[in-house]
C-alpha cells in the first residue's frame, strides 16, 4: 500500500479516532484485499514508529496536572494512544509535528485518545477472512521501540 493510499483511508476518520470513526474505517478496509489490509497495518505501524521520539513522549498531558500542579507526564500507553490520535488527524498534522513539536501538544489531551485506531487492521482482517489476525509488522509501534527517537536509551 502506498502512503497516498494509506492517508486516503485515514481521511475516512475525519481527524478523529473514536470507536465509531474507526468502525467506518474498519468496514472500508475489510472490503479491500488481504494485501491491502496488511499494507495498511505496515504503514500505520511505520507512521506510529516515526512518531516514537523522546521529544514527543516527554511532553506533559495538556489537561492534567500532578500533585501540587506539576506537569503530568504521558505513560507509555498514553503516548502510544496520543501518537494514534496524531495519525488519525491526517497527513498534514502528522507531517507538521516533525517540524514543530508544539503541534503535537494538543493531541496529548484526553479527548484525543486514539487507541481504537490500533485495532483497525486486525478487525478488518477478521471481517474479511473470518480468521484471527496474527500479523507482526516490520516496525514496532510500542513506546521506546524507535532507537533513533530515544538515543539515550541505546546501549
Amino acid at each position: 500500500m502506498t502512503w497516498a493510499d494509506f492517508w486516503a483511508l485515514i481521511a475516512i476518520l475525519e481527524g478523529r479516532a473514536t470507536q465509531a470513526d474507526c468502525g467506518r474505517l474498519t468496514e472500508e478496509l475489510s472490503r479491500r484485499s488481504v494485501p491491502d489490509i496488511v499494507g495498511f497495518a505496515e504503514r500505520q505501524a511505520e507512521a506510529l514508529y516515526r512518531l516514537d521520539q523522546e521529544r514527543f513522549g516527554t511532553l506533559p498531558v495538556v489537561d492534567l496536572t500532578a500533585r501540587f500542579g506539576s506537569p503530568f507526564l504521558q505513560s507509555a500507553d498514553v503516548f502510544l494512544y496520543t501518537r494514534c490520535a496524531v495519525v488519525a488527524a491526517g497527513r498534514d498534522v502528522w507531517e507538521s509535528v516533525f517540524f514543530d513539536t508544539d503541534k503535537f501538544v494538543p493531541y496529548t489531551a484526553s479527548e484525543y485518545d486514539g487507541e481504537s485506531l490500533l485495532y483497525v487492521p486486525g478487525e478488518a482482517y477478521e471481517l474479511a477472512v473470518g480468521e484471527k489476525w496474527h500479523h507482526l509488522t516490520r516496525y514496532s509501534y510500542e513506546t521506546c521501540s524507535n532507537p533513533d527517537g530515544w538515543p539515550h536509551l541505546r546501549d
